[in-house]
């Protein structure tokens, strides 16, 4: 007997094998040669441009508008790869909705901003399409820097310092490059295994080895880089994750968001995926929001994200969550975890509802039940593993300029660094920065 939405327990195939496929095509189709054009003609190529300074990488939004709307969209490509090589993802995965396009001159004046970042995909996707690859690598420097962590940070990182000549050595502890990218973003925003192949686009600059399966602490040690690369830097990421710190939560039907989203992300065939007919994703941020929405789209028949605070305090933009609740996920806010309880062979979780005062979050004294037959947590990550002697700043390594660590001849950029937003565009920033600072020091014998 097929399984349905209405399958008691954790099962796959609760949709047909087609409609599964079709759940996890592109959610926003890839604009046409005319389509882009048009929408192209939408921006006023702003002089003092608000979208450039809301940009984390600082891409000339309007230059490259421009380029696409005079019919030279590879030109507009490498406008945009020169300040952010992972152009391709972040037109895929950037919260415009709350950077560029929020601050938009035609956003504020009509409520409806030019399309950036489909602009800027259909652009990426052109130039990536015919196999160019605009960058060429630097005369040979003779220098070899060690990047820890090949996600955006660490990829974006490698690339500048190959442009400038130096060699680079970039090690990953999972099996495949990418970072957040290949493993913590819902499949349906970067299909046909877009993120791999960037990642192959990128390395055809040269000078840049991938060494997969090493971590640190596993593998190779941060002295052991010290002695053996002229500089380091450290883009790894948040592989732990925090605790609910409520009963329950060992139970084996609870599990961190990102460990489900990954899983997810490597499987070929969506449809073999076991999934609860109750999940419950237990968070606020962009990954609640994926990991509640791929529930849905694998059949799940409830899903509900639960947040401790208000929904205005919701890491994830308007957009997601409107996304969300459009696809028939239930949104409760003002509600935290107090326990996990077995109930036969689900689970049902324990809230009790909050008030966020002057004086901090308190329980009201009156609490729910969710049955569940899945829990997700998608309560933020946790730097582990950071080598010992390396400051920390709130629980990150602590960085001063352009990723500068306490130990000489370290840098530091991504999520492992305190500082910027947790986005992938913000790590793309802060891997090319740190890369010119790293070249910066080297050229003169620091």
């Amino acid at each position: 007997m097929s399984n349905s939405q209405l399958t008691p327990g954790v099962v796959p195939g609760r949709l047909p094998a087609e409609a599964i496929a079709k759940n996890f095509g592109d959610h926003e189709p890839p604009l046409d040669a005319h389509e882009a054009r048009v929408a192209a003609d939408r921006c006023y190529f702003c002089h003092d441009a608000p979208c450039m300074t809301a940009c984390p990488t600082s891409i000339d939004i309007p230059l490259f508008i421009r380029q696409i709307a005079t019919g030279t969209p590879e030109a507009a490509a490498r406008t945009i790869l020169s300040q952010n090589i992972l152009g391709g993802m972040c037109a895929r995965v950037c919260p415009t909705e709350t950077l560029c396009e929020e601050v938009c001159v035609r956003e504020v004046a009509e409520g409806k901003p030019v399309e950036i970042g489909r602009l800027q995909r259909f652009a990426t996707d052109t130039l990536m399409a015919k196999g160019v690859h605009p960058f060429a690598r630097g005369a040979a420097t003779g220098r070899k820097i060690a990047v820890v962590g090949a996600g955006p940070a660490g990829l974006a990182a490698a690339h500048r310092l190959a442009m400038k000549g130096h060699y680079v050595v970039v090690y990953d502890a999972r099996p495949k490059a990418g970072g957040l990218n290949e493993y913590g973003i819902a499949q349906y925003k970067s299909t046909n295994d877009f993120a791999q192949a960037e990642v192959e686009w990128l390395l055809q600059i040269g000078g840049i080895t991938v060494k997969t399966g090493v971590a640190l602490g596993k593998g190779v040690t941060l002295a052991e880089l010290q002695k053996d690369y002229d500089a380091v830097f450290l883009g790894m990421g948040l592989a732990g994750v925090n605790a609910l710190r409520a009963p329950g939560e060992d139970l084996a039907g609870v599990r961190p968001a990102v460990d489900f989203i990954a899983v997810l992300r490597q499987a070929k065939d969506k449809s073999v995926l076991p999934i609860g007919r109750d999940v419950v994703v237990i968070g606020g941020g962009m990954t609640a929001v994926d990991a509640a929405v791929q529930s849905k789209l694998l059949g799940a028949q409830n899903v509900t994200i639960v947040y401790r605070r208000g929904q205005e305090k919701m890491s994830a933009s308007g957009y997601e969550q409107e996304h969300a609740t459009s696809a028939g996920v239930r949104i409760i806010t003002n509600a935290s975890p107090v326990a996990v309880h077995q109930a036969g062979a689900a689970m049902e979780v324990e809230f009790a509802y909050t008030v966020d005062g002057p004086e901090g979050m308190k329980p009201t004294g009156e609490t729910f039940r969710l049955r569940a037959d899945q829990v997700f947590k998608a309560i933020g990550q946790t730097l582990s593993g950071a080598p010992e002697g390396l400051a920390l700043s709130g629980g990150k390594i602590a960085v001063t300029g352009a990723g500068r660590t306490s130990v000489p001849g370290v840098w530091a950029g991504g999520d492992c660094a305190a500082g910027g937003e947790d986005l992938t565009v913000t790590a793309v920033a802060e891997g090319r920065d740190a890369a010119e600072d790293i070249h910066a020091a080297l050229m003169a014998g620091q």
